[in-house]
């Protein structure tokens, strides 16, 4: 399927690869169906979501796991269930990125991460449990911690 988008103009989502939000993301619940969009660059951690309903809205994303190596945390079993998981290795991770215009300030979201079960493509931002991790996570401040 072909959508016209705000930001990446034309592109090609395969309607086996859209991503169900059955409760939305937050902040923008009445949008249910989403594609991934890989970064040009194989190399890069990024990855964009894309509303297919709504052209303007998108979200940059990354592997949190890529950027803070000791990211860890349990899924609840109510997310477990309503995601359908029979095994870990059915999910991908993301954390909502925000850029800002000080780029030195790029920050992730440690505290919601968007889960993804692969197999079924049914999908859920999880609010963890934790005070461990916050909405707001600064990346270069946390690749330069493991550059010390």
């Amino acid at each position: 399927m072909f959508i016209e988008t705000t930001h990446f103009g034309k592109i090609e989502i395969d309607q086996a690869d859209i991503l169900n939000f059955e409760e939305g993301i937050i902040g923008f619940e009445d949008v249910k169906q989403f594609g991934i969009i890989d970064s040009e660059d194989p190399e890069s951690p990024f990855k964009w979501i894309q509303a297919i309903d709504k052209p303007e809205l998108a979200f940059a994303l990354v592997d949190p796991f890529k950027i803070k190596k000791d990211y860890d945390f349990d899924l609840k079993d109510e997310a477990v269930e309503y995601l359908g998981v029979k095994d870990a290795s059915e999910l991908m991770v993301f954390s909502i990125v925000v850029v800002p215009e000080d780029i030195k300030k790029i920050s992730m979201n440690l505290k919601a991460p968007l889960i993804i079960n692969r197999t079924n493509n049914k999908a859920a931002q999880i609010i963890l449990d934790t005070d461990k991790y916050t909405v707001r996570h600064f990346i270069l401040d946390e690749l330069q911690k493991q550059e010390v």
